[in-house]
């Protein structure tokens, strides 16, 4: 009870994980650059790579918080707009920085990072989270993502193709 006063009730208490799932995620791809290629890393698709890795390490060290993130894992509970729109800004907003930068120094095709880095948010997410799915079932041998090695490879390698893509 003490700490459903201290949060004002349980949607005050989940909505205080929810936020700080964003900030470890934040923390997550904020330091992958640095972390996987080296302090100075200044090529944006290696970047971009780094912080899809990241991401995808984050979800499976964290399915649970992964899932209240991104998922309905508490059917009741709808963050509020002005809470999702924080946490994109921690995190969304890395990522589009990072291809705007791509997109400066011509790397990426045009001049608004919003719909590229939402497409490759999308990839980033979407192969995660079918991951974290066929994770959490009987194994099926031969499968594209059959261990851990192969869900990177095959994150690395869609991510690769989006950047393609946005040339």
């Amino acid at each position: 009870m003490c700490i459903y006063t201290k949060f004002g009730g349980r949607t005050g208490m989940v909505e205080a994980v929810y936020r700080r799932g964003f900030e470890v995620l934040r923390d997550a791809l904020s330091a992958a650059p640095t972390e996987m290629i080296g302090p100075g890393a200044q090529d944006p698709d290696e970047r971009i790579v780094a912080m899809a890795t990241a991401y995808r390490r984050f979800a499976l060290d964290r399915p649970a918080l992964y899932a209240l993130m991104f998922e309905r894992a508490l059917p009741d509970f709808d963050p509020p707009p002005q809470l999702r729109t924080e946490a994109l800004g921690m995190t969304f907003a890395l990522l589009a920085d990072e291809v705007g930068r791509a997109q400066a120094s011509g790397q990426l095709a045009g001049n608004d990072p919003g719909r590229p880095s939402y497409l490759l948010w999308t990839a980033m997410h979407g192969l995660t989270s079918i991951e974290l799915t066929h994770a959490q079932l009987s194994a099926l041998p031969g499968w594209l993502v059959d261990s851990p090695e192969a869900g990177e490879r095959v994150l690395v390698d869609g991510v690769r193709a989006v950047l393609t893509g946005l040339r």
